[in-house]
């Protein structure tokens, strides 16, 4: 048996231990918002990667977005040297989870296994594709003891916010100068190797008016209305021209494919009252009303024209209508990423998805960012995939899963691609 074959038969022979560590992981609730019992599954990892041999640190984003002493932003990067120089192989997931929502039939946070799966927020986005890249990580060191180089292993706060508690701060303290290929093991599906994601824009655009007493509108400016006209603008010129535009990168889905614009809320008039007021609103009409847009552009986009469009629209609408006035305000923006295809970590995991599976993977993009925006923006690191078990439409869903021999499989490929990078 070759060393191909005996690594992949080593994770096989470890599947119980794959799921147990990924029942471990999710039974651990680090929901974000808030940013919940992070410190926690840090502690858990730290415990587990200290007995595989690796050194580690615990590392808090004092000050970072998020970050607070009720709420901390921790962190944890394990490293494993090698017994002779060469390059750094570093796995980085993300560790916190979306909120539960409705509709679940299994224990969110039960770990449950059933039907060749295991279910539970955040099984896989991403917590099994982080115990895969543990249980591949811990072969490769057993079974290739004198390897060239290091391997580095991550869990890492906030990406479902941002990443700026996360990557974003560890990459801005230089914690990724000294690594040469990262995989970011998201639900991208296991014969599939995710080369980069979309732009992303948000803003919020702010109509104003003028109170006064409801009986008696003519007497005010209801802002709410300015912004039935931005919308109606919006419909009319700005969402069939965005259909028009489409992409030559391998986005998935195909509706990606194309520009995109989300209205992500809109809020009117007097704030909410909390839940338990029982009272009617007063009669006023609104002086403000406020929207988020989420606009998704493409590679061969130029964020200046995305705003341009966004503040045409505007344009357009002051020119028609009388006492128009508004706001525009940048609250994100992420510029586009997608590795070549020709890069050394691409062309090590797609000969092991050829291994594994008897057939080249396909290369795609995702249509939403992940933390590959601050390994390139910030850490200046081209050579990043995402790669890892799951179905991407399963996350942030109920009854989210993922599958064990998807999980077995995919850190088959990450364990073949860690010899093919450093043995």
């Amino acid at each position: 048996m070759d060393i191909a074959d005996r690594l992949r038969s080593e994770i096989a022979a470890r599947q119980s231990g794959l799921v147990a560590l990924t029942q471990d992981l999710i039974r651990i609730p680090t929901l974000n918002p808030p940013g919940q019992n992070y410190r926690e599954i840090c502690d858990y990892l730290d415990r587990r990667l200290l007995r595989s041999g690796f050194e580690t640190r615990l590392i808090r984003a004092q000050g970072a977005i998020g970050d607070s002493d009720i709420y901390p932003r921790w962190n944890i990067v394990a490293r494993r040297e090698g017994k002779r120089a060469g390059q750094c192989v570093h796995f980085n997931s993300h560790i916190d989870v979306v909120e539960v929502g409705h509709g679940w039939t299994t224990d969110p946070f039960g770990g449950e296994v059933r039907e060749g799966r295991v279910y539970g927020r955040g099984a896989c986005d991403m917590k099994g594709g982080l115990a895969a890249s543990i249980i591949a990580a811990e072969v490769f060191i057993d079974l290739c003891p004198d390897f060239a180089g290091s391997i580095e292993i991550s869990g890492t706060a906030d990406e479902e916010s941002g990443g700026f508690g996360g990557v974003a701060y560890l990459a801005e303290q230089g914690h990724y100068a000294h690594v040469d290929h990262v995989i970011i093991p998201e639900p991208l599906n296991k014969d599939r190797i995710c080369l980069g994601h979309r732009g992303v824009w948000w803003a919020e655009i702010e109509t104003k008016g003028e109170i006064a007493h409801g009986s008696m509108p003519f007497l005010g400016d209801c802002a709410v209305r300015h912004m039935g006209a931005v919308m109606a603008e919006m419909e009319e010129s700005l969402f069939p021209a965005l259909a028009q535009k489409r992409t030559d990168m391998p986005v998935v889905p195909d509706g990606a494919k194309q520009s995109t614009l989300n209205i992500n809320s809109v809020h009117g008039g007097e704030p909410e009252q909390d839940a338990d007021y029982t009272g009617l609103p007063s009669p006023c009409v609104p002086d403000r009303c406020r929207m988020v847009v989420d606009r998704r552009f493409l590679i061969e986009e130029d964020i200046d024209e995305v705003q341009a469009e966004m503040r045409a629209v505007l344009e357009r609408v002051r020119a028609g209508r009388e006492g128009f006035e508004y706001d525009l305000r940048e609250l994100h923006r992420v510029l586009p990423t997608m590795t070549r295809q020709d890069a050394p970590v691409v062309g090590a995991v797609a000969q092991a998805v050829q291994k594994v599976f008897g057939r080249a993977p396909d290369y795609v993009v995702s249509p939403g960012t992940y933390d590959q925006k601050h390994i390139d923006r910030i850490g200046k690191l081209k050579n990043c995939i995402a790669y890892g078990p799951g179905i991407l439409d399963l996350a942030h869903k109920p009854d989210e899963y993922v599958g064990i021999e998807d999980m077995v499989q995919s850190a088959q490929v990450m364990t073949l691609a860690l010899h093919d990078l450093l043995g």
